[in-house]
């Protein structure tokens, strides 16, 4: 059989007039051109039948001078049309946890045989050409090339006819008619007559041709504002966006589709399942909250305003267009660390395995079982191995069955116990993790005495404080998590949960440090909530059972700043939140705008991240639900205070002002005063912060040179009125939204939106691990109320505080599920990439970028040398503190794996 693919059906004649159909670049015999060189020569055999059928009709006067110079410019026509433009085509093969799937490898190589192959054609770029689109040459040595078992870049070669129709190419338009998807990293151009160089970032999974309505399109790597853009490339720049908005597909979305559409929050529960899992829907009046991406799943049964779920063990293939999902090497951390977490499956045996691990104790009751987990692991019965087996994908047994030696749920040190297992427990610690701990976002200065409550006292009642002048007599700093969580208290503490609203006052002393004065434990008032709270007030001791009643009031607030942190500060302010701005780039902005470009590695894996939380974190009876304090009202508490969410107040200079840690001081290097200068998230946070406006500054200054070209910009417009309108709708009549007329609006929006996707998420995720790996430091759910005098319970915290606080503070399969939790979040995978750096050297041409880029990484590293040097200042006590735990979370770079520091460029775990 011939091998054909490159043309269609194609024969000439001999001298002896018979037809003739040679093979491609087989038949190299004297006298013939191969099938490979008639295909891609085409304009040479039509100018020469030209000129005979010419010579036939015409007649010319022999004249030698004429016939010289006919002839210099045929062949100089004939050679510029001979012109091959050489391509280099950068692709990865269809794979799975980082190996290539050898059976799609076969079969593409089937379709290579019966003339599907994957085919390039040329967009010119050039107005005058009309979009003139060249004809297909297809990728070379498909076959021959050999499919290795690890997944990696494969570079193949592809020749395409210079056209002088086409001129510089702007676009392409790529088909793949194989049997597999495969993952289209770049494609380069050499020796484009009057370009030399043309470069494609590509990036892009691409599926076999019969999925698609349309050829995909890859654009060359440009810049252009919406109404600079070549004539020629202006309709499939404008097809490319209503492709991914795909408001026209309304049915369940495939792995293939990329479509970016918004949808409230109505996958939470599970009423199909139990009533028990049934949630409120999440968006709109009722509920507000950001949107998500759309699924299109069809709803369940029992509640038709509830989206369907896919079972467990097909979360990781949630829907999110392909190119939002997990690369190869992060899929594999991703699945072998989450292997920790698999205690849900193992719910039927763990507690007895617990219970016999630790002496056929039911509960921790001292500290060195807690310990256990950290310097031996517990080994399993083989009955329990076969359990998991039967229920656990095979790929993702690897990590669990270790040939190390090391035993299951084993975990690593936490970094707050590693230097000092005891110094948790100081007042100074825990007034220290409130400026540098997992959770810095929240301490406020205190601006009237007593607290007062902005609750409405019609509903709640009286709800100022009952701390006074004799409990404190100092200028205060507080942590409140009163208000907050009043409202939704009495629904709380009807399920196991136990808690109280607190506040706490600190006092700063000389030395930068704060010290705790006082915590007021707060719960609704017997006879309703209209009668306002009741609470009690408790201060430092350190003797006797007094101390432990301390250490107790402590540790509620601890459990209060925990849940805060999970739902609030990380989940709702950077996740959810950011979500919307991914949605609305991709619908909105080509991938040609300049503010594509600029945010596009911000977002990098955020959509799939957050699918596959919905799927098994924050969803009804997930994860977070069995670890976290609220339980079933998790989201629903989350709800209520995106109600007082406010854009420009998450810029880091504005919220220290709003919080009342900082001043406004055009003196100061970054425009603030910290009033409590040894405040290490703000004073590396503020670092940071500037580093990214100087850059965001330089890049918008050069693509807008004035505001009317902000105000000019359509798609600009687009992508703001629908980030508003439809990505936070719930917010799109707030007179806060920046009205983005102005270079100066785009700016502060963009260094905002960074500021969230990067630095802010690494401050309150990364040290998750290193300081609540340690659970009895940052506890997450209570069980009991603090013990009253004259109780059994207090008579026993009299006798066995240690067991009482454990039982308490520490149930064990909570435990176990949120260490595993937190510590699957807190690692970097190997391929992170981090703030300053791109996945792709060749970004953008304009080589002023490039140079404000490079300026912007030359900074970074100069702040992470600043940080080095504060974290050995010994008069910085906050850096460091009793557990000697540096603070590294505002620390641009880091290594694979647990280090609690490294700002990765997006919410990407």
């Amino acid at each position: 059989m011939l091998h054909c693919k490159y043309l269609n059906p194609l024969s000439f004649k001999t001298t002896s007039n018979t037809p003739v159909l040679l093979p491609m670049s087989a038949m190299k015999l004297p006298g013939f051109w191969s099938m490979t060189d008639v295909t891609r020569s085409p304009r040479t055999l039509t100018s020469s039948s030209a000129a005979a059928k010419a010579s036939q009709n015409t007649t010319t006067v022999d004249d030698p001078r004429l016939r010289e110079m006919e002839k210099k410019k045929t062949e100089t026509e004939a050679g510029r049309e001979g012109k091959k433009i050489k391509g280099r085509v950068v692709l990865m093969k269809k794979n799975f946890l980082g190996f290539n799937d050898l059976k799609a490898s076969v079969l593409d190589r089937v379709h290579e045989l019966f003339r599907k192959g994957v085919s390039l054609r040329l967009i010119s770029s050039e107005t005058e050409l009309q979009g003139e689109v060249g004809k297909a040459a297809y990728l070379e040595n498909w076959v021959s090339t050999i499919t290795p078992l690890i997944a990696e870049e494969i570079t193949f070669d592809v020749s395409f006819d210079w056209d002088k129709k086409i001129g510089v190419p702007g676009a392409l338009i790529i088909r793949n008619e194989h049997h597999s998807e495969f993952y289209l990293k770049s494609v380069t151009l050499e020796d484009v007559p009057g370009e030399d160089r043309v470069h494609f970032v590509c990036n892009s999974w691409v599926y076999p041709a019969k999925k698609y309505q349309k050829d995909r399109v890859f654009f060359a790597n440009k810049t252009y504002l919406s109404g600079d853009t070549p004539e020629t490339l202006k309709k499939f720049r404008e097809e490319e966006l209503e492709n991914l908005r795909g408001d026209n597909e309304i049915r369940e979305l495939k792995e293939w589709d990329r479509v970016y559409g918004y949808a409230y929050y109505n996958n939470l529960g599970n009423p199909d399942k139990s009533q028990e899992y049934a949630r409120p829907v999440l968006g709109g009046p009722i509920n507000p909250y950001p949107r998500r991406g759309r699924t299109g799943r069809r709803p369940t049964k029992k509640d038709c305003d509830t989206e369907s779920r896919l079972n467990l063990f097909m979360s990781l293939y949630v829907y999110v267009p392909r190119d939002e999902q997990f690369g190869s090497i992060k899929m594999s951390d991703l699945l072998a660390y989450t292997l920790k977490s698999v205690a849900q499956f193992l719910k039927p045996g763990l507690p007895s395995l617990l219970a016999s691990q630790l002496g056929g104790k039911k509960e921790f009751d001292n500290f060195q079982d807690i310990l256990k987990l950290y310097k031996g692991g517990i080994e399993l019965p083989d009955s329990l191995i076969k359990f998991i087996r039967d229920r656990i994908p095979a790929e993702m047994v690897k990590e669990l069955f270790r040939t190390d030696g090391e035993k299951f749920l084993k975990f690593p040190m936490p970094q707050v116990i590693k230097e000092d297992d005891s110094a948790w427990r100081t007042d100074e610690e825990f007034a220290r993790e409130m400026l540098a701990g997992v959770n810095p976002v929240a301490i406020h200065r205190l601006k009237e005495f007593p607290p007062v409550s902005k609750l409405d006292q019609k509903l709640y009642g009286d709800q100022t404080s009952k701390i006074n002048r004799e409990h404190i007599e100092h200028n205060l700093n507080g942590l409140n998590h009163h208000d907050t969580l009043m409202p939704y208290l009495r629904h709380i503490n009807e399920t196991s949960t136990k808690i109280y609203a607190s506040r706490t006052l600190l006092f700063l002393k000389d030395d930068g440090t704060l010290k705790p004065l006082a915590i007021e434990l707060s719960w609704p008032h017997d006879n309703g909530d209209q009668f306002g709270c009741e609470s009690e007030v408790y201060t430092p001791s350190s003797q006797g059972v007094e101390s432990a009643i301390w250490q107790h009031a402590k540790t509620y607030v601890a459990v209060n700043d925990s849940g805060f942190h999970s739902l609030i500060s990380h989940w709702l302010r950077t996740h959810a939140v950011i979500e919307p701005f991914v949605i609305a780039t991709n619908r909105q902005l080509s991938v040609l705008h300049p503010i594509h470009k600029l945010l596009h590695p911000h977002f990098h894996d955020t959509m799939y991240v957050n699918a596959v939380a919905r799927q098994i974190l924050v969803n009804a009876g997930g994860l977070l639900e069995k670890t976290v304090f609220p339980e079933k009202f998790s989201m629903e508490w989350s709800s209520a205070i995106y109600k007082n969410w406010i854009f420009p107040e998450q810029a880091l200079p504005v919220d220290l002002i709003k919080r009342g840690m900082a001043v406004e001081d055009p003196s100061s290097p970054h425009g603030v005063r910290l009033l409590v200068e040894d405040y290490p998230y703000a004073a590396d946070g503020l670092e940071v912060w500037s580093a990214i406006k100087t850059w965001v500054k330089d890049y918008c200054s050069f693509y807008y040179k004035t505001d009317k070209a902000v105000q000019m910009d359509t798609e600009l417009k687009s992508w703001w009125k629908e980030l508003r309108e439809e990505g936070h709708g719930d917010k799109k009549d707030e007179p806060w939204w920046p009205k983005m007329q102005t270079r100066d609006e785009l700016i502060e929006s963009c260094t905002t939106i960074i500021w969230i996707a990067s630095a802010l998420h690494a401050a309150v995720n990364y040290g998750q691990y290193p300081y609540g790996g340690y659970f009895p430091n940052r506890p997450s759910i209570s069980r009991r109320f603090m013990p009253k005098e004259g109780t059994p319970e207090y008579k026993e915290l009299k006798t066995n505080p240690k067991k009482v606080f454990l039982e308490t503070f520490a149930p064990h399969l909570q435990t176990l599920l949120g260490m595993a939790v937190i510590e699957v979040l807190s690692r970097h995978p190997a391929d992170e990439v981090y703030l300053g750096r791109r996945d792709t050297a060749a970004w953008t041409t304009d080589a002023d970028i490039l140079q404000a880029s490079e300026n912007f990484r030359k900074k970074l590293e100069e702040i992470e040398e600043k940080i080095r040097n504060k974290n050995n200042d010994e008069k910085l006590k906050n850096r460091i503190g009793p557990a000697k735990v540096p603070y590294t979370l505002m620390y641009p770079s880091s290594e694979a794996g647990l280090t609690g520091k490294g700002i990765p460029n997006s919410v990407s775990i």
